[in-house]
């Protein structure tokens, strides 16, 4: 190794937006990637499903890609991985309970048997060569969360992955401090941290004190319990069931993801369900109300969650019932907030008594907060710092932290995807920028929607659409039948028959003038009659609607 080696840092995700968390760490001819994260659609984003991050900077490369390291089991640090691998086969390490979610997954995708997931433990060191990769036990919203330390030869990289210091863990394991801080006096090289509640002042509380505030909603409540919450929150899952457990209550999960999660941790034994307390969904009205708890998804008041479909009257095994207790045990997803208030008042319409995160303490955040941030970054005493996973402002405010704690504003980066940050044993700096961006699933298409598709769906979602059908006779040129005009999303025609009968007269004024002309190319004829039905419909209505016209020629 010389002074002038470098190891680069580039960000695929997660940067200056929250979700598809996805890091590559690149020393000479070796490429380690962090997580493979997705995210939701935003509301411009019309019919996409989910959004991936851009991996052509790794195609290009792959005979580098040496493995995926995984911190945990969200979906915005795993939900990616399926579409990744179709396309970039190489092994995934992570612990027991993050590629078990990973599996069920891979199994939905039909590519599991040709995929290699590593189970490692924390504490363990993967070695790839030039650069190692150590598991680091963190505490978060769910179990086996790792920070990792990349032992490289320039110096040590510290990633946190999603964490909070949480001195009460439900798993019993605490953070492993000591560790974070023996790295720290050998000396780190780079720090990069989560930034998401970076704006918080003080501590994050722990997990134990939402499993209290369960316990005192569940003492005197005679009706059934629903409670909402992440499918992968299994500490969550775990204390619904310890409050159902105390108070002689039964237990149904109901949606797919929650179903699977709750199967997987609990055959891992990252859930302790006594004997006889999980019941079927189907045996709910076998008992009396006040001995059922179900568990749900819909925290986020995604429209196609059971409990947006138990708020609509359209779930197929669970009707609410007045009197229903709803626990809602999520804060909403920056953007959810319509979503969730829209079922929250659903479910008040029924005569359901809702709990949300404003009305009692049903909810605290995976993430860690300022006092917490302070800790970590005064253990590990990094060199340079790289503020991660998070929308610029929280980038920008961990940055002044940093600073605060007496780090110079020059050895702090603040990058965007696709960023190229290279570091030496004594420099750091911002070099370049790689391919990079975002895919969108739409359905079982991946990438094949682009921002031309994403334009017509907002100009239809908006104006709607007219088609114009005329027939044309090949021989003569001749109209034989038509224009016929067909709206959607721009006018009722009924109400509007004279509108309509003006644009056929536009359209058979726009044909004459064509035919009239000797005009017999299809693309110039509906040219002119996009032009002047536009023309003369934005005069009269003061919209745009998309035409589309078609010629049928006989």
């Amino acid at each position: 190794m010389t002074k002038k080696d470098k190891v680069k840092i580039i960000p695929l995700g997660g940067m200056d937006e929250i979700g598809k968390n996805m890091t590559v760490i690149e020393y000479k001819n070796e490429i380690i990637i962090i997580d493979c994260g997705m995210s939701f659609p935003d509301e411009e984003m019309y019919g996409i499903d989910i959004v991936i991050p851009d991996i052509a900077y790794l195609l290009k490369h792959k005979d580098k890609v040496k493995g995926i390291v995984l911190t945990h089991g969200h979906e915005d640090h795993i939900g990616a991985l399926p579409y990744f691998l179709k396309q970039l086969n190489v092994p995934v390490y992570g612990t027991r309970l993050t590629l078990g979610i990973v599996e069920t997954k891979l199994v939905e995708h039909g590519i599991l048997n040709d995929c290699q997931l590593k189970v490692v433990k924390q504490k363990d060191i993967v070695d790839f060569g030039e650069m190692k990769v150590e598991f680091i036990r963190n505490t978060h919203s769910i179990a086996d969360s790792c920070s990792l330390a990349i032992h490289t030869p320039v110096g040590v990289i510290i990633h946190t992955g999603d964490f909070k210091v949480d001195y009460t863990p439900i798993g019993g394991a605490q953070m492993d401090f000591a560790r974070l801080a023996e790295l720290g006096s050998q000396g780190v090289l780079l720090l990069m941290a989560d930034s998401t509640n970076v704006e918080r002042p003080g501590y994050t509380m722990s997990e134990r004190t939402v499993g209290e505030t369960f316990e005192k909603l569940f003492a005197d409540e005679k009706n059934r319990i629903i409670v909402a919450t992440f499918a992968s929150n299994v500490h969550r899952v775990q204390q619904v069931i310890n409050a159902a457990v105390k108070f002689n209550r039964k237990v149904s999960v109901c949606g797919r993801s929650v179903e699977n999660i709750t199967k997987v941790a609990n055959e891992l034994g990252y859930l302790d369900i006594p004997e006889g307390i999980l019941i079927d969904i189907d045996d709910i009205d076998k008992y009396p109300d006040n001995k059922i708890v179900i568990i749900t998804t819909g925290s986020q008041g995604e429209p196609m969650s059971a409990l947006s479909r138990m708020a609509a009257s359209e779930h197929k095994k669970v009707d609410i019932r007045r009197g229903d207790l709803i626990i809602i045990s999520a804060n909403p997803i920056p953007g959810n907030e319509k979503l969730i208030s829209r079922v929250i008042n659903h479910l008040f319409k029924k005569g359901a008594n809702v709990i949300y995160e404003s009305l009692a303490d049903i909810h605290v955040s995976g993430h860690a907060c300022q006092e917490e941030l302070k800790l970590i970054h005064s253990l590990i005493k990094p060199k340079f710092f790289m503020p991660v996973h998070g929308e610029f402002r929280h980038l920008k405010q961990h940055s002044l932290l940093a600073q605060k704690l007496g780090m110079n504003e020059s050895d702090i980066f603040i990058t965007e995807v696709g960023n190229v940050l290279e570091v030496s044993k004594d420099s750091a700096k911002v070099n370049g920028n790689v391919a990079s961006g975002y895919v969108l699933v739409d359905g079982l298409g991946v990438g094949d929607v682009g921002n031309i598709v994403l334009r017509d769906r907002k100009h239809l979602s908006q104006d709607g659409i007219l088609t114009v059908v005329i027939t044309i006779e090949k021989e003569s040129g001749s109209v034989i039948a038509g224009p016929d005009i067909i709206s959607r999303g721009f006018v009722y025609v009924r109400e509007s028959e004279n509108l309509m009968e003006e644009a056929r007269n536009i359209v058979k004024r726009s044909l004459d003038r064509c035919l009239g002309n000797k005009v017999r190319e299809w693309a110039p004829i509906k040219s002119t009659i996009k032009d002047d039905l536009r023309e003369f419909l934005y005069e009269k209505t003061k919209r745009k609607p998309m035409i589309l016209p078609i010629i049928m020629e006989i």
